[in-house]
């Protein structure tokens, strides 16, 4: 594969009237996954895309399969998306229609939580993408109203959290309904082993592109950490909030502490929104939308806004509880400083997480900076007679049966 830096998309060999799409979207210069994802995927090859949030991947994928669409028959799907949550969904859904509109390209969205009818409806019309989660794919093919035959692209997006969620199942009865001879292009943030399993079980002879490496927060992101009291968490929180302005996305552990935090701060006066697995679709999206655009500040969520969602500009990021693996520590404070921009990441650590920042220190090769004004741990807090956890038995972190937000996105 040619390692060349592309500057320009003109490089790529995309067709003129893309390009001019791509101009009038605002894409000028490739991001490098794009740059390097981009040629071997119009040429139809497999590639494994391992690159963290907030990098561009979605158009490195979305971009070849509309070059590539243009030229395969009409009338019936022929790509697959298929993705952990509906929020990326609806994200991925968006970019095909501002960039497809023009080609004649179409998708359709088939996710959990949204009338199985319109769906239905949606596919009568004959889409030439279907992005989908998992689950609810299923229940489609279970009930005869989506046939996997023709499809030619599938695209594996945020492989390593649909695994992680639990839908590995879901996804190998997807693999045998797809026909042998396709296309398929894989996006992870980590590469672990039951990624690479899926891998050799459903790629041949891929393309690797590796950006950055997985243990790597996005450059831009000044990281601290508050050592603290789980009583003394929420009075943080306000004081920090008060203490500066722009946008703030916090991240809890649990649904129920989530509504909790988010009625202590809108009771102290702050505009804020929650988002967690309880809420239906459209409370989700009115939630996501008004963060985006401006009308509440503050954004308290579970894991499952940790990737994904595209907001621009997010400032802070505060991990008012520690996430319950090490590399969704990276994915959500990728939720800043994206593309290039800048933003801060603060994390609240108690007694209680004291291993589980060790394990996050681990994994990114270097201590995180303490905050001013904190104080430092009690020794006893890092006890170097832990044994460092691998990734095959974090369920003993204890990850909480109420904070599992993304499994029933597919069902």
């Amino acid at each position: 594969m040619d390692t060349s830096v592309h500057t320009s998309f003109h490089t790529l060999g995309l067709s003129e009237p893309l390009l001019q799409d791509l101009a009038a979207a605002g894409f000028l210069v490739p991001t490098p996954i794009q740059a390097q994802a981009i040629p071997p995927a119009l040429e139809g090859r497999d590639v494994i895309g391992c690159a963290q949030t907030g990098t561009g991947k979605t158009a490195a994928f979305v971009i070849p399969m509309i070059e590539r669409l243009v030229h395969l028959p009409k009338g019936q799907p022929q790509a697959l998306i298929l993705l952990p949550t509906r929020e990326l969904a609806l994200q991925i859904f968006t970019s095909i229609e501002k960039l497809g509109r023009n080609h004649g390209i179409s998708a359709t969205v088939i996710v959990g939580g949204s009338d199985m009818q319109a769906q239905i409806r949606g596919l009568r019309q004959r889409p030439n993408i279907l992005v989908a989660t998992p689950g609810r794919l299923l229940d489609h093919m279970w009930n005869g109203t989506v046939n996997l035959a023709p499809i030619k692209i599938l695209v594996l997006d945020e492989a390593d959290r649909m695994l992680d969620m639990g839908f590995a199942p879901q996804i190998n009865q997807i693999l045998d309904a797809l026909p042998i001879e396709r296309q398929t292009l894989l996006f992870s943030a980590t590469i672990p082993a039951d990624v690479t399993r899926l891998v050799q079980a459903s790629l041949d002879s891929a393309v690797r592109v590796t950006v950055t490496p997985p243990s790597t927060t996005a450059e831009g992101v000044t990281q601290a950490v508050r050592y603290t009291t789980s009583h003394e968490k929420t009075k943080l929180l306000v004081s920090l909030l008060v203490a500066e302005r722009g946008t703030v996305l916090v991240f809890a552990r649990t649904k129920s502490r989530v509504d909790r935090l988010g009625q202590t701060l809108e009771q102290a006066g702050h505009r804020v929104a929650v988002i967690h697995g309880d809420l239906s679709l459209p409370q989700r999206l009115r939630a996501l939308n008004g963060f985006k655009r401006g009308q509440v500040r503050i954004l308290v969520a579970t894991d499952i806004a940790a990737r994904g969602i595209d907001v621009a500009n997010i400032g802070h990021v505060v991990n008012y509880d520690l996430p319950n693996c090490p590399e969704d520590y990276i994915h959500r404070i990728g939720r800043t400083a994206r593309m290039k921009m800048t933003g801060r990441a603060t994390s609240f650590v108690t007694h209680e997480e004291g291993d589980q920042m060790r394990a996050i220190e681990r994994l990114l090769g270097c201590p995180v900076p303490l905050a001013e004004g904190s104080p430092r741990p009690s020794e006893h807090l890092y006890s170097r007679k832990r044994v460092e956890r691998s990734r095959s038995d974090r369920q003993q972190w204890g990850r909480p049966s109420d904070d599992r937000p993304l499994v029933p996105d597919g069902v």
